[in-house]
């Protein structure tokens, strides 16, 4: 198995917004915000080269809205996909399957290309695959979630016949988080305070597990517990699925891997006084 970590640039998203109800005093230290109180996000894939399947998790927001759009967000250092991917010596035509957190566009944007007007899937030997709750959610987005929720992003996925439902069996535990086999070294750790079941990717390698975070911790400022993103549909859910997840963390040694941390790509945990905290950043090449 190989781990590829893919940055396909960064963009802004209104700090407050970001951090919830913690105080700009307090998260402006970590994050630190321009004139307009926007803070610099990642866009970061990864991509898992695992026996004969070559598997792209989520693909950041894409390039084929329009200015107006991208204006809200004001993305920087951008690089399409593809060539983020050439980078690594891997084309569009050889990723086998796009293993998709959810729905929201900064994760799913890039999934969907304009070809001659047309909207394909980027991907066009890929199997999609989606949680079935989050799919049905796109579909019939609540008031508040469905400016992200981006038809233009989603429905060309069913149109392709190329999607795959993941569906969910009854589950409940008050001490950890449901979890789904995806192949034989990878499972989904499967949360619902962001949106509904949202997919983190839990990767064994050798002696090391590594998460994809997406969005139940953005960034490394995000991992004291009540530091809750405003965009979160059920934020006190995210909050107990946090506690769940950061105890196993810690007691496991897992590697955080952050979709949205401009700074730090990766980190384990370590306990202290306050809790629960980071310990040193590090990259994926630094350990691997």
């Amino acid at each position: 198995m190989q781990l590829f970590s893919v940055e396909t640039g960064k963009f802004k998203l209104d700090g407050g917004a970001m951090f919830g109800v913690v105080p700009k005093s307090i998260w402006n230290k970590t994050n630190p915000a321009d004139e307009n109180n926007l803070c610099t996000w990642a866009l970061r894939c990864l991509v898992i080269k695992e026996a004969d399947r070559i598997i792209l998790i989520d693909t950041g927001m894409g390039d084929k809205q329009d200015a107006k759009f991208f204006s809200h967000y004001q993305p920087h250092e951008t690089i399409t996909l593809a060539d983020a991917l050439q980078k690594i010596n891997i084309g569009v035509e050889d990723i086998t399957d796009v293993l998709l957190t959810h729905l929201h566009f900064d994760h799913v944007g890039g999934a969907i290309t304009k070809l001659n007007d047309k909207l394909v899937t980027a991907f066009p030997n890929a199997t999609y695959w989606i949680s079935e709750p989050q799919w049905n959610l796109a579909q019939h987005p609540n008031r508040r979630e469905k400016a992200s929720f981006l038809t233009e992003n989603i429905m060309p996925i069913k149109e392709s016949g190329q999607l795959k439902l993941i569906t969910l069996p009854p589950f409940q535990s008050s001490t950890s988080l449901q979890e789904i086999k995806f192949t034989e070294n990878i499972s989904c750790l499967v949360v619902h305070g962001h949106t509904e079941a949202m997919l983190l990717p839990k990767i064994k390698m050798g002696d090391e597990t590594i998460v994809y975070m997406a969005d139940l911790l953005p960034s490394i400022g995000h991992i004291p517990l009540p530091y809750v993103m405003g965009y979160d549909m059920q934020p006190l859910i995210t909050l107990e699925e946090k506690e769940k997840f950061l105890t196993n963390a810690l007691k496991e040694n897992y590697i955080l891997f952050f979709e949205h941390d401009a700074v730090n790509e990766c980190c384990r945990l370590i306990a202290t006084e306050k809790g629960i905290r980071a310990g040193a950043s590090f990259t994926l090449k630094d350990i691997l």
